[in-house]
């Protein structure tokens, strides 16, 4: 083993996370549901999503045997909804084709829906013991800092060059620990700002450090300006329900509820009346609410209708009305549980208001 591998390890042992909650065993599922929930998402987060993700679902069989809209509905607020359809996807074709199990090998966990290189490396090290190289953020930060390499993670160039000095450092033994290590380090100690290099296994042989790049390692993403978007979103209300509509997938929220979309240069009530047979007199503005994504930032000026009738159209399969408390607890994102806590708990909107 390397000098670094072995710093890593020893560190790991010592200061590294051994209570995460999939840490506890080997089984394949819940250490393949972590990995990809940690996906742009940090350990905090994800540890409550996790925990009742897999008391839900506390196996292949059971998420594959789920609805998506259950699936969606426990992912809720974790953002980033592909991550859960390509889950629920991956878990019918390994019912489908892997007989339930969850395949051991590296090759066949890749070919899974939403599981690439790293992750399927991970899976395969965590559940398997199998020796294979990683390269999630936090492992890019560290690699990118030690070994000096410069240019954004995102940049194939760059991306290739952080691979081999993955795969040139992967020790031949303990390579659960020493992956495990890499990730704690980059998760607790070579944090994006102010690192903690006093405290760092691998202080001693860091370019970055010695070089005082540290600040500049790794290169950021470019910067560009994101564009902005603007939409209407209307809660139609009817007998004390709102109605919401599935999103398309794929695309922004695909799969989700969420209250009905318009242009902001539609006539509403006239819109809401050809589309659902809607008897709507007022339209009521609502305070504007304000989402980012990672390509864009989006504006959402919420109307409110209460009407008095609906067409038959707005009950079909595309559409459902729910109690405001139901509203919560199904599958829609977080602009929409704002958009509820904008109306107040409970309360209704009034014409004129």
């Amino acid at each position: 083993m390397t000098s670094f591998a072995a710093d890593i390890v020893t560190w790991q042992r010592a200061h590294g996370r051994h209570d995460l909650p999939w840490q506890r065993n080997r089984d394949a599922y819940r250490i393949w549901v972590s990995e990809i929930m940690l996906q742009q998402t940090q350990v905090a987060t994800v540890i409550p999503y996790y925990e009742r993700f897999v008391a839900r679902f506390p196996t292949v069989d059971a998420l594959a045997q789920a609805r998506l809209d259950d699936v969606l509905a426990c992912w809720s607020g974790l953002g980033y909804y592909s991550r859960a359809r390509h889950l629920y996807e991956a878990a019918l074709k390994i019912r489908d084709e892997h007989g339930g199990r969850f395949p051991s090998r590296r090759e066949d966990i890749a070919a899974l829906p939403g599981i690439g290189r790293s992750t399927a490396a991970a899976i395969s090290v965590f559940a398997f013991g199998a020796r294979d190289a990683i390269l999630d953020g936090n492992v890019k930060r560290v690699l990118a800092r030690v070994c000096g390499i410069s240019g954004y993670p995102g940049d194939t160039a760059t991306a290739n060059e952080l691979w081999k000095a993955a795969e040139r450092l992967l020790p031949a033994d303990e390579t659960e620990a020493y992956t495990q290590g890499l990730m704690d380090l980059g998760a607790t100690v070579c944090v994006r700002h102010r690192p903690k290099c006093l405290l760092c296994p691998a202080a001693r042989r860091c370019v970055a450090l010695r070089d005082g790049r540290v600040n500049e390692l790794p290169t950021p993403r470019p910067r560009k300006a994101l564009p902005h978007r603007t939409t209407v979103m209307l809660i139609v209300e009817h007998d004390g329900e709102l109605l919401l509509e599935r999103r398309a997938a794929p695309g922004i929220w695909g799969g989700l509820w969420c209250f009905p979309e318009v242009s902001a240069t539609d006539d509403a009530i006239a819109l809401c009346r050809r589309r659902f047979g809607a008897d709507a007199h007022t339209l009521v503005p609502l305070p504007q609410v304000e989402h980012g994504f990672t390509h864009f930032n989006l504006t959402i000026s919420p109307h409110y209708l209460r009407v008095s009738s609906v067409a038959p159209q707005a009950a079909e399969a595309e559409y459902q009305w729910l109690q405001k408390d139901e509203v919560r607890n199904a599958a829609v994102p977080a602009p929409v549980g704002r958009i509820l806590d904008l109306m107040g708990a409970g309360a209704k909107p009034k014409h004129g208001t």
